[in-house]
Parts: structure tokens; C-alpha cells; sequence
């Protein structure tokens, strides 16, 4: 698709999270973004693509004329008869964000968090034994989705047998940003959205007759001067925490991984060397980002880096590409696990950073570490070939084997 600029640069982009190839490896596509001002395109619907690493911090920093509260659109009412109209605290602004993340925020302390830790070790521990037992790994059906939604249903305080289950309706929910402007949602999403919101809402009527000290009871109980939780955001933030929780960490391990099996120099040095690994999962995140892009609205004309946003419009905060801005990051194109500093944006940046970040990189070191201290002859398997799922805004493998010995 051509674009549509106001820019002074003559250069087209081609831009389209509903192509399957452009899905597959949009960085290519991020390069001439990086080498000009936002540009303006009409694909389906009038949208900004942002990507260079400072108008991107600016964007998301700037709630006020980058609002996350989308415009009633078709396509978003076509959403809202899927998801509802309760606030999220991904999508409100200031006062009702504010609300909102101080009571949830409650339910991520750090305290919450490190008490985390021994779980979660032995549930990798768990799991990487069924694939010693085996034989063979898959990185994604063995490890990268189990986990994570194992480790969320273990703070909400429901039982981990369910996790086949939540990453079945978590997968055919995401699955929706695949779908066309304009288009019906498909069945799948509407029924596996209902099947989650009923299931937790009967545990949300369980912990008001008798709380526990899960996530769901501090959430039925949390209060702050005196305002609570309405039933519906209650509801609506605990499915948003499955959704967005389990499986921005499920495609940091997974694209982790693919990074590190395909770039054996950087393998073996953490091998040779674990206390890089916190560092290497910072570098896995800014290297290939589990969340490609957020959209912002402009809530009146905004000159940003010499383009003219019209009011009304979709942006796309790309990070991805912010994350591989050479104006920002030293080679951007080299996944270097010794990289420092590594100020990223995959976590967001300003009001709505990410509640879960601490966990997200507990839940990565350990998986990573694990898999590297588990299994010394660890390798990508041959010949590789590599699908991605349907979303454009969360990146992440269908599959990925790799070869333990």
C-alpha cells in the first residue's frame, strides 16, 4: 500500500498488520519509518505510523493529546458487542486510568512478586522434565505457553489444570486482531470471550463469600479511599490479565529462544557466562518485541516530528521499531546480550507502563536459565521453519523445535 504522507520524503512504506508476510518479518518494513518523520496512511481507516525511538517515547508519555480511550468507530462498536463497555486500564485515560491502576496495582507489589519465585522454578522444573523425559523440545507447546498461564492462574488462585483451557480462549480472543476492518468478529472469539468472562466470574462470586490470598480476593477486597472495583471491572481486569499477562510472556520466551538458537556466538556466551542473563532478557525484548505496536488517538491536530496528525486519527506507537532506532541503539540490527544500557519501550512508557514487567522478567530469567542449565547441546532443529500467530500487536511463534542432545 502507498502511503499517504504529509512528510516531504517522496519514499513509500508498505504497512499491513493483516498481511501474513508482513506479520512474518515486518523489521524490514520498520527501516524507512526510522528514516523520516510519521507518516499518514489510508488502509481501511486514516492512521499514523510512529517509530522513531523519541516520538515514540513522546506519544505514549503524552496522554493528553495521545489518548488511549479509542473513538466510537465501526469498528470498535463491532468490538464493544464482543467485549463490553467496562473501562480497562489499558484503554482509559486519566481520571478513570488513575483509578483503576491504583486499585489493581495493589496486586503487584513487589513483595507479591519475589514470593512468586519458588514457584515458578518448580513449575519450569515441572515441565522441562517431561521434555527430558521425551526427548525433544518444543519450545512453544512444552514451555513458552504453559508457563505462563500456569504461573497467572497460580496468582489468581485457579487451579492449573485449567491452563489447556485459558490458553485455548486466550488464543482464539487475540486471534481477533487478525480480523478485518469492517468484518464480522468470527464466532470463536465472542464464545471463547463469554467461556472466560463466565468462568471467572463465578470464582469472583466464590472469593466474595470466602476470600483467600489470591489475586481475585485482593481485588474483590481492595479498596482506596474509599473507592472500590465495580463488578464489571473487576470482571473485566481479571480476563484482560489472562489475555495481555500469559502471552506477552509466552512470546518473550519464545522469541527469546529463537534469538538465542540463532545466534550461537551469543549462546554460548551465556552459557559461559549466566550472570548475563537478565541482561539477555532485556536484549530478548528489545531485539523482538512480544507487543510490535499500541494505538494512541489523537484527540486534536498534532505536529509531531514535522507531520501534521489530524485529529480523530488511529496511531500506531510502533516500539518495535523504536526498538531498533540507530539514533537510539549502537547496531541496532545485532542481537548483543552484553547490550548496556538497553532502554527499550517493550514495556510501555509513561502512565501505562506495564503492571506486570517484575514478573515478565522473573518468569523469562528462570524459563531461559532453566532450559540453558537443563540442556547443554541445546540448538535450533533443521531445517527451521517458522509461522507466526494472527496478531500483528503481539508477535509471537506458533512453534518452535529445538534439539536437547
Amino acid at each position: 500500500m502507498d502511503s499517504i504522507s504529509t512528510s516531504e520524503s517522496p519514499e513509500t512504506v508498505y504497512f499491513n498488520p493483516w498481511d501474513e508476510a508482513f506479520r512474518a518479518n515486518p523489521y524490514p518494513h520498520y527501516r524507512p519509518l526510522l528514516e523520516g518523520p510519521p507518516r499518514i496512511l489510508n488502509l481501511f481507516m486514516r492512521m499514523a505510523l510512529v517509530a522513531r525511538y523519541d516520538h515514540v517515547t513522546l506519544a505514549l508519555r503524552d496522554y493528553e493529546r495521545f489518548s488511549s480511550v479509542p473513538p466510537r468507530t465501526p469498528l470498535i462498536e463491532e468490538r464493544i458487542k464482543v467485549f463490553g463497555e467496562a473501562p480497562r486500564v489499558l484503554f482509559s485515560d486519566p481520571p478513570v486510568h488513575t483509578r483503576l491502576r491504583r486499585l489493581v496495582s495493589q496486586a503487584f507489589t513487589p513483595r507479591r512478586i519475589r514470593a512468586l519465585e519458588p514457584s515458578i522454578l518448580a513449575m519450569t522444573d515441572r515441565l522441562l522434565d517431561k521434555v527430558a523425559a521425551k526427548g525433544e523440545f518444543e519450545v512453544m507447546e512444552d514451555l513458552a505457553n504453559p508457563l505462563p498461564v500456569m504461573v497467572i492462574a497460580e496468582i489468581l488462585g485457579v487451579p492449573h489444570e485449567h491452563y489447556e483451557d485459558f490458553k485455548r480462549w486466550s488464543n482464539a480472543v487475540i486471534e481477533a486482531d487478525n480480523t478485518l476492518p469492517g468484518m464480522k468478529l468470527p464466532e470463536s472469539v465472542s464464545q471463547s470471550f463469554a467461556a472466560l468472562r463466565g468462568y471467572f466470574a463465578e470464582e469472583i462470586e466464590k472469593r466474595r463469600r470466602q476470600p483467600g490470598d489470591d489475586l481475585i480476593s485482593v481485588l474483590v477486597t481492595a479498596h482506596v479511599e474509599n473507592e472500590a472495583l465495580t463488578a464489571d471491572e473487576l470482571l473485566t481486569f481479571v480476563v484482560l490479565l489472562l489475555l495481555a499477562g500469559n502471552e506477552t510472556t509466552t512470546n518473550l520466551i519464545g522469541n527469546g529462544m529463537l534469538a538465542l538458537g540463532s545466534n550461537p556466538a551469543q549462546l554460548a556466551l551465556l552459557r559461559r557466562q549466566p550472570e548475563l542473563t537478565p541482561r539477555a532478557i532485556e536484549e530478548m525484548l528489545r531485539y523482538d518485541s512480544p507487543v510490535q505496536s499500541t494505538v494512541r488517538h489523537t484527540k486534536q491536530d498534532v505536529e509531531i516530528g514535522g507531520t501534521v496528525i489530524p485529529a480523530q486519527t488511529f496511531v500506531f506507537t510502533i516500539v518495535a521499531a523504536a526498538n531498533r532506532d540507530p539514533a537510539q541503539f549502537r547496531n541496532p540490527e545485532t542481537f548483543d546480550i552484553t547490550r548496556d544500557p538497553n532502554d527499550h519501550l517493550s514495556f510501555g512508557e509513561g502512565i501505562h507502563y506495564c503492571l506486570g514487567a517484575a514478573l515478565a522478567r522473573m518468569e523469562g530469567r528462570i524459563a531461559v536459565g532453566r532450559v540453558l542449565s537443563r540442556f547443554p547441546r541445546l540448538a535450533l532443529a533443521e531445517p527451521l521453519q517458522l509461522a507466526y500467530k494472527g496478531s500483528y500487536f503481539l508477535r509471537g511463534l506458533r512453534a518452535l523445535p529445538m534439539v536437547i542432545g
